[in-house]
């Protein structure tokens, strides 16, 4: 059962509670589903009887309780545990992996995975100053009409319905993907910054934590075909070690990579004191890596892995500063786990990957560009602690969790990469 597949099942139970005469609301388009919070339990979360209170004139904890007895009565619905003002927290059958099958449909749908009908037959005329922030807004909001099923049309004229604010000088010296990135990134109603600061390869820089997790991504997938598997979602075999880096690793429960300080392990990018100050995220591909073909070999592709040994990195060169950084750290806490521990756990990565749907809907109706934006820095941040547990480490032989974990990272590419092209900015294959 994906997020997609629980929200669905949520609103039908708060259907068939308005059809029994329990609750006297109009069922939402949507509901929710999230990790459970602190105090939480069990796979996923929903706040749907917090928002139907008022509605339904009834406690939160009366709708929580109508809604849990139908819920624990769904296919693929183990227990429903009511915590707090009215959390319903759902554990899913042994036998469900919301993981697997969340990662199957992005797989099947690929870059159309997200889109929805929210906009279906409708056409949205937009009237845009002529300014340059305005326009590149409005030709992404085309795009976002046009995944849900609408038709968007740009004219210049009064009354002006498209006015963000505009840009305090010309993004052009910054670069095209550079340039819409300040402009689309900020909300509409904040200045955009046109500085350099868009091109720093540092992991301060957002569009730059969004396109090295797609070069990395695609990096791993083509050096998992050197070492002769592909990716096929299953059980990924990896505990999220929540509290480390900038939304936790993947690890055994407990401990961290043998070697690795634990002011190294709480600073999995670098940028401590004992570091020297300086970010390693450029360098974090190649914390393990050296070629993986010899060295008379004709392929062009650069930063290759030798093999099983250190293949658990992707072949990104680091940015060029001029100088030639120290060995940096490994990526702390990353740790896989055996083959055999496949018990579906709720990741960091699980919960935005299942709200892209929901937020393209949003940026669409909402005529919000930078919705999607701030989206794909929280899908790339989500990411990059899974990437050095991908491919196997020393003399492990690639398993069905490192395919299950090279098709999540691969998920996470497919959404990245769509987001960034309805922003009309490339995604790159290397970095």
């Amino acid at each position: 059962m994906t997020p997609a597949e629980l929200s669905r099942t949520v609103l039908h139970a708060v259907r068939r509670a308005v059809d029994d005469g329990e609750l006297s609301v109009t069922v939402p388009e949507r509901a929710v589903v999230t990790e459970p919070g602190p105090g939480g339990c069990g796979d996923f979360a929903t706040t749907i009887a917090l928002q139907l209170a008022r509605p339904a004139g009834q406690p939160a904890l009366r709708v929580a309780e109508i809604l849990r007895t139908r819920l624990a009565e769904a296919e693929g619905v183990r227990d429903v545990v009511v915590t707090g003002p009215g959390f319903l927290n759902i554990s899913l059958d042994e036998q469900v992996d919301p993981v697997a099958g969340l990662v199957r449909e992005i797989r099947e749908k690929g870059a159309r995975y997200g889109y929805g009908d929210a906009l279906a037959g409708q056409v949205v005329a937009l009237r845009v100053p002529y300014e340059v922030r305005a326009e590149v807004v409005a030709d992404a909001v085309v795009r976002l009409v046009g995944t849900q099923g609408g038709r968007a049309t740009v004219e210049h004229g009064e009354p002006v319905n498209l006015r963000p604010v505009p840009a305090p000088e010309d993004p052009a010296p910054l670069g095209p993907d550079a340039a819409r990135w300040a402009l689309l990134h900020p909300a509409p109603h904040d200045r955009p910054r046109i500085t350099a600061d868009h091109l720093i390869q540092r992991e301060s820089n957002p569009l730059f934590r969004v396109r090295y997790a797609h070069a990395r991504i695609r990096a791993l997938s083509r050096n998992a075909a050197r070492l002769g598997f592909s990716a096929e979602p299953g059980p990924i075999g990896l505990v999220p070690q929540l509290g480390a880096g900038i939304s936790g690793t993947y690890a055994r429960s407990g401990g961290r990579r043998p070697g690795v300080s634990a002011e190294a392990a709480g600073d999995p990018f670098g940028t401590s004191a004992s570091a020297g100050g300086h970010s390693l995220l450029g360098t974090l591909a190649h914390a393990d890596a050296g070629p993986l073909v010899g060295p008379g070999s004709a392929d062009p592709d650069p930063g290759r892995l030798l093999g099983p040994a250190n293949a658990d990195s992707g072949p990104l060169d680091p940015p060029n500063t001029g100088t030639t950084p120290s060995a940096p750290p490994t990526p702390a806490d990353a740790i896989p786990l055996p083959p055999h521990a496949n018990t579906p756990t709720p990741l960091p990565l699980l919960t935005p990957l299942a709200a892209h749907p929901r937020i393209l809907a949003v940026a669409a109706t909402r005529r919000a560009p930078d919705r999607l934006a701030r989206h794909l820095v929280t899908v790339a941040d989500a990411v990059l602690p899974l990437l050095p547990c991908v491919l196997p480490v020393g003399e492990e032989k690639p398993s069905a969790a490192h395919r299950a974990r090279l098709a999540l990272a691969e998920a996470a590419g497919t959404v990245l990469a769509g987001g960034l092209s309805l922003l009309g900015i490339d995604a790159p294959e290397h970095l």
